[in-house]
């Protein structure tokens, strides 16, 4: 009798337990993750929210690890055969989620896609800059050929899903916003889309890889964080990404959640209008036109720069979770240098800097920013903006949706605007190619230069680091280069933030550093009393 009841006290509270699981979890799971999608197209526009959920239907040819490092994909091996030609044998057992086999055709096809689309906000051709030509050598080998040394092409490639040429040669973006196209070799297949609502997954029983734990996952679309929060209190949502910083402290005393937390290769920056003569969110005090574009002027920009304290902004608005920065990566990066350290805050050094600029008095300026797509965006956007005030510039922040602050700022339709950049595996190339290599759309380098930042001598040691293999004299070119852009203020970095995800008691998820949420790393976790 006493074993019987033994067995009882340990087993009823167990099966009460799994009780309390049934509805959302074994064989679906809802997740809410933050951001805005601007599109579902995984080619239209780099976006770090677009990216995570196009990920789950689509695949690379060299996948990324948690950290910084690289891992097969598509591709099962990779050689260099000379400096620049490179040979990846693919997987002979992938399919698409329609049946039709994954080969090389189809590399060939989504590597020439990505420089074809037309309006990107924010392009990945980036990506394929290296890249000049490409060809099959069976149905299994690929032959890429780069413009001279390419150490970063696995990087790069990292980036690049793989769509199926025969189920989208001809396809519109449009097409994938809908579902229609919706066809990769991911983990999970498209099942149903309620625009700026939710997406509902199916197991791909076929996947070629380990197979994810959940027969269905919903993916509700929670830009706004109190909804997001609330989602997860009330039992809506099983898993939560973004935290709200000041929710943080409430969940992680909840008895029935937990945290999950990494550093973050996301910056978040200000980019200045620095490449253009009148500026159209910049005006004199009277409202009167300014004869010039003061960010145009690199003292300005220093003063500016003088004027934000990043560590009031980690330590209040973030409540701890980020690390202020004066340069584009995190310490632990590569490219990073030692001795570029956070300015302290300068009121009389930025008026000195301001009246030699010929603005004594300071000037009138809007700040732009997202409403619903980092974490305290628009509260960030507010605080640089009294900032600011204390030498004269009188600042109005304009917060919009993502779809919209996008559009438009890829018409460089603003003056200074706040936003983030998620480098790839926490490289700095990945930030100097986007945000400030000379724009041009031929090559994709600036896709994201919003400011138009542009100086010969930073494109020159950039350019150089491209094709270096060697790491010590690359770590000296890319030092260089970050030296030269943040002496002129090319854009001002603020800080990281930190990834923190909350999940109900009982899963566990892989915390990663470049903040993606893969439902197929998600699993009940089987140390769970």
């Amino acid at each position: 009798m006493k074993s019987v009841a033994h067995f009882l006290t340990r087993v009823v509270p167990f099966v009460l337990w799994l009780a309390t699981l049934a509805p959302s979890w074994g064989a679906s799971i809802v997740v809410g993750i933050g951001g805005s999608l601007t599109s579902l197209d995984p080619h239209f526009h780099n976006n770090s929210s677009n990216a995570n959920v196009a990920e789950h239907l689509f695949e690379t040819l060299i996948a990324r690890d948690a950290g910084t490092g690289v891992l097969p994909g598509l591709a099962m091996t990779w050689k260099l055969n000379d400096d620049n030609i490179w040979t990846f044998k693919l997987r002979p057992d992938v399919r698409f989620h329609d049946g039709t086999p994954f080969t090389a055709d189809d590399v060939l096809f989504s590597l020439e896609r990505v420089k074809k689309i037309k309006k990107s906000p924010s392009s990945y051709a980036i990506y394929t800059r290296s890249i000049k030509s490409v060809r099959a050598l069976d149905a299994l080998t690929v032959e890429i050929v780069t413009h001279g040394p390419a150490p970063m092409l696995l990087r790069d490639l990292a980036a690049i899903q793989m769509v199926s040429k025969q189920a989208v040669q001809g396809a519109s973006t449009e097409d994938f916003n809908s579902g229609k196209a919706l066809i990769g070799t991911g983990p999970f297949k498209f099942g149903e889309l309620r625009r700026n609502e939710r997406i509902e997954l199916l197991r791909n029983k076929d996947y070629w890889g380990k197979k994810p734990q959940w027969d269905k996952a919903t993916i509700l679309l929670l830009p706004n964080e109190a909804a997001r929060t609330a989602a997860l209190l009330s039992g809506r949502a099983d898993v939560i990404e973004t935290v709200p910083t000041q929710d943080i402290r409430r969940i992680s005393a909840h008895p029935g959640m937990t945290l999950f937390r990494s550093p973050s290769f996301r910056l978040m920056y200000l980019h200045l209008d620095s490449g253009r003569k009148h500026s159209p969110f910049v005006r004199s005090k009277n409202e009167i036109p300014l004869a010039s574009n003061p960010l145009h002027d690199v003292r300005v920009r220093r003063a500016i720069s003088k004027l934000i304290n990043r560590q009031a902004i980690v330590s209040r608005l973030m409540e701890g979770m980020g690390e202020a920065s004066a340069q584009l990566v995190v310490s632990t990066s590569f490219g990073y240098v030692p001795d570029l350290l956070v300015e302290q805050v300068d009121v009389a050094e930025a008026r000195r800097l301001l009246a030699l600029a010929g603005y004594p008095n300071g000037f009138r300026l809007t700040i732009h920013s997202t409403t619903d797509h980092y974490a305290n965006d628009k509260q960030v956007a507010q605080a640089i903006a009294i900032m600011l005030s204390k030498a004269g510039i009188e600042s109005t922040v304009e917060s919009l949706p993502a779809s919209v602050f996008f559009s438009r700022a890829n018409k460089l339709e603003f003056s200074l605007l706040l936003a983030g950049w998620n480098s790839d595996a926490g490289m700095v190339e990945s930030a100097m190619k986007a945000l400030l290599a000379r724009y041009s759309p031929d090559t994709g380098m600036g896709s994201a230069n919003r400011g138009r930042y542009d100086n010969p001598e930073f494109d020159r040691a950039l350019a150089t680091a491209l094709t270096t293999f060697d790491d010590d004299q690359r770590s000296q070119l890319l030092q260089h280069a970050t030296r030269i852009a943040m002496e002129e203020v090319g854009i001002i970095p603020l800080y990281f933030q930190n990834n923190v995800w909350a999940a109900r008691k009982g899963l566990q998820l892989e915390p990663r550093q470049d903040g993606r949420t893969y439902i197929h790393h998600i699993e009940i976790d089987s140390k769970q009393p």
